[in-house]
C-alpha cells in the first residue's frame, strides 16, 4: 500500500516545491538565465557526494543509457532558460499558464507517436485541468490575448519541459532517480553556461540577497523538486504526471498571498476547484487502466 501511494505522496512534494519558481525568478535581481543556471550548478554540486556514493554501491549504468539524462539535460537547459527569462517580458500570471500547457504536448506526443492509449475520461480531464489553469493564472491572459514575446518564450519553454518529461519516462526505466537527476543537472549546467557566454550575461558580482535567492531555489524548486517529479516519473506515466502538474500554478496561487500580497478573485478560485476535478479525473482514469491490466 505505501508502494503504491509513494509515488503520488512524491508528486505533491515535487509540485509544491515548483511552484515557488516563479517567485525566486522575480525575487532575484539577475537575468533569468543566469539564475537557473545557479539554480542547476550549486543543486548538482551539492548532489554530487550522493552520487558518487551511489555509483561505489550501485550497478554501473549501461553507457547505452546516458542518452536519456544527456537529452534531458538539454531540454531541461532550454525550458529554463525561456521560461526564467519569459517572466522579464510578461505577467508572472501568463508566463506561469503557458509554461503550464506541457500537458497537452505530453498527450499529444504519446498519443500520435507513442501509440498509448488514453481512456476518453483522460482527456475530458486533461481539458477540464487546462481550463482550471487558465482561470486561476489566466485572467490577464484572457483579457489581452495577444501573444507577445514573453508569452512565445514560456510557450516554447512548455514544449521543452514536455520533452524533459517523455525522456525522462523512459530514461528512468534503466537509471535510478539520484542519479538520473544529477546527471540531468550536469547536462543543463553545460548547456546553461554556454548560453550565458553566448547572450553576453554577468554571471559574478551579484549582491547577497541574489546568491541567497540563487542558493534557495537550486535546493528548494531544483533539489527537492525535480527528484520528487523524477521519481514519480519512474513509477508513473508522463501523461498522468504532466497534467497533475496543472496543480502547480494553482499552489502558486495560493503561496502568492502571504508571500507577495496577492488575494485570488472568486473567478481564480473556482478555477482552482476545476482544475482539482480535472487532475482527479485524470489520475482515476490511470487508477482504472492499471485494474484492468490484469484481465488483458
Amino acid at each position: 500500500m505505501q508502494n503504491k501511494f509513494l509515488p503520488y505522496i512524491a508528486l505533491a512534494v515535487g509540485i509544491s516545491a515548483l511552484s515557488l519558481s516563479a517567485m525566486f525568478v522575480r525575487w532575484a535581481d539577475a537575468p533569468g538565465a543566469v539564475t537557473g543556471f545557479y539554480r542547476l550548478l550549486f543543486s548538482t554540486i551539492f548532489l554530487a557526494p550522493l552520487f558518487v556514493r551511489q555509483q561505489k554501491t550501485l550497478e554501473p549504468i549501461d553507457k547505452r543509457y546516458y542518452i536519456f539524462p544527456l537529452l534531458g539535460g538539454l531540454f531541461t537547459a532550454f525550458d529554463f532558460a525561456f521560461w526564467n527569462s519569459s517572466l522579464k517580458f510578461t505577467t508572472a500570471a501568463n508566463a506561469t499558464l503557458l509554461g503550464n500547457t506541457s500537458p497537452l504536448w505530453v498527450a499529444l506526443f504519446a498519443f500520435f507517436v507513442l501509440r498509448e492509449r488514453l481512456r476518453g475520461t483522460f482527456w475530458i480531464g486533461l481539458v477540464i485541468a487546462l481550463t482550471g489553469a487558465v482561470l486561476v493564472m489566466g485572467s490577464d491572459f484572457l483579457n489581452h490575448p495577444t501573444l507577445g514575446l514573453g508569452d512565445v518564450m514560456a510557450s516554447t519553454a512548455a514544449i521543452f519541459y514536455a520533452s524533459y518529461q517523455l525522456i525522462t519516462q523512459r530514461g528512468r526505466k534503466y537509471i535510478d532517480p539520484l542519479r538520473y537527476t544529477w546527471l540531468v543537472g550536469v547536462s543543463a549546467v553545460i548547456g546553461m553556461f554556454i548560453m550565458n557566454l553566448v547572450l553576453g550575461n554577468q554571471l559574478t558580482d551579484y549582491p547577497a540577497r541574489t546568491w541567497g535567492i540563487f542558493l534557495a531555489t537550486a535546493v528548494v524548486s531544483q533539489m527537492i523538486g525535480y527528484l520528487a517529479i523524477t521519481y514519480a516519473l519512474g513509477h508513473l506515466p508522463a501523461s498522468i504526471v504532466s497534467p497533475t502538474l496543472v496543480g502547480q500554478p494553482i499552489l502558486t496561487a495560493v503561496l502568492a498571498i502571504p508571500l507577495l500580497g496577492e488575494i485570488p478573485n472568486t473567478t481564480q478560485w473556482v478555477g482552482g476547484a476545476i482544475a482539482l476535478v480535472g487532475i482527479y479525473l485524470v489520475n482515476q482514469s490511470h487508477l482504472q487502466a492499471q485494474e484492468e491490466l490484469p484481465n488483458a
